[in-house]
């Protein structure tokens, strides 16, 4: 009996080494695929001239931001030559981000940069709560809903343009990501850099990604009335992704503007990296669970050093090599391809293990932290955890 225990024992290792190496040698191959996509995306393609519509952005605000009058500014200082209000939001009325905003508009003082406070939550998603509050103060048809955590260049032109083109619903951006001076923010840059936004990519090459980001989603007023206005929103963790199947079961399309907008990491401790990944993982199983557990090949690193760890030796070493040589690759894709600051590249193990771990721990975490607060996910909705 002991003589087959060690037997059987010896043969699911074979096999796990065998699963794991296949798996990585798969994702070397998507890799080098991800790559080019990436070089590719939408390269070489004349920008269209919008109509300079008056347009309103909504900026929606949670507490302290470093960086937050710089980003306001940007929104501000738009070469867009149609007319332009920002309309910020907060539920706090001690919110610190209310200051900021208000010496921002002191700059100009000409009235396009105001700032709303209002209490009033309906539904669990806060965030969806702040916008509802303050959108009604908007004066224009165009709405351009943006995170206030999103750098952006000169790019409200183009945004526009993109929301003209027949059949668009609304337009959303990539995003990559800036790092902060922890760690951890770094770490957290990197996964959007080279994990994130080159599988975003690879999957909009191959048909399979629908995107819609809170980095920005451009629409009309008449759309948002379609889909039932920021309420039927109200309950939903992933309300960006939801705003957009709402627009496509409308009938339209959303654009995926040509250029990126870059995404502020702040977190300051291994924790709160964790909770992040770990949030972002759950919403992408709750979205597509099928293809959720197939994007395990999209870790080759980790699966090559699972390889070796049961047993396959030399092989998986050389192809736990070959995949870091892959990612390290789609990188530098990813640097070219959209100007983003390049970061050090021995980060890359780090970065790999842990977005695998998160990855694997998403399959068994039912609650998410997010802003502070812990929701449980059922029926994918929120549902406040009030055992804290």
């Amino acid at each position: 009996m002991g003589l087959l225990t060690m037997f059987t024992t010896s043969d699911v290792l074979q096999v796990a080494a065998t699963v794991c190496a296949t798996g990585a040698a798969l994702g070397c191959l998507y890799l080098v695929f991800v790559g080019f996509s990436v070089l590719r995306f939408r390269r070489g393609e004349a920008a269209a001239a919008p109509v300079s519509v008056p347009v309103s952005i909504l900026v929606p605000l949670c507490g302290s931001e470093p960086g937050l009058a710089a980003r306001l500014r940007a929104l501000r200082d738009q070469s867009y030559s149609g007319a332009t209000e920002i309309i910020c939001g907060t539920l706090d009325p001690n919110d610190p981000a209310i200051e900021v905003v208000r010496q921002v508009a002191a700059e100009t003082n000409d009235g396009r940069l105001v700032c709303h406070v209002d209490p009033h939550v309906a539904g669990q998603n806060l965030k969806v709560a702040n916008i509802s509050n303050f959108a009604k103060h908007a004066k224009h048809e165009m709405l351009v809903l943006i995170d206030s955590d999103i750098v952006v260049g000169d790019y409200l032109a183009g945004v526009v343009a993109e929301l003209q083109r027949p059949g668009v619903g609304a337009v959303t951006c990539l995003f990559y990501g800036i790092r902060g001076e922890s760690l951890w923010s770094r770490v957290a840059a990197m996964g959007v850099n080279v994990h994130f936004l080159p599988n975003v990519i690879g999957g909009l090459t191959l048909g399979l990604a629908r995107p819609c980001f809170g980095a920005t989603i451009a629409l009309t007023r008449d759309i948002l009335w379609r889909i039932g206005g920021f309420a039927a929103f109200a309950d939903q963790l992933w309300d960006d992704y939801a705003i957009g199947d709402a627009i496509r079961g409308a009938g339209y399309t959303v654009a995926v503007a040509p250029f990126a907008v870059g995404h502020v990491q702040t977190e300051a401790t291994a924790r709160q990296l964790a909770e992040n990944q770990v949030r972002l993982g759950c919403t992408i199983k709750s979205i597509d669970p099928l293809g959720h557990a197939g994007s395990v090949i999209t870790y080759p690193l980790p699966l090559a050093l699972a390889a070796l760890a049961f047993g396959s030796g030399g092989d998986a070493l050389a192809l736990a090599m070959v995949a870091l040589a892959c990612r390290i690759g789609v990188a530098w894709c990813v640097e070219h391809r959209f100007a983003v600051r390049p970061d050090s590249y021995l980060l890359i193990p780090l970065r790999d293990v842990a977005s695998f771990v998160s990855y694997l721990a998403s399959f068994f975490v039912f609650t998410v932290t997010w802003r502070g607060q812990r929701y449980r996910l059922s029926d994918q909705t929120l549902i406040v955890d009030s055992s804290r």
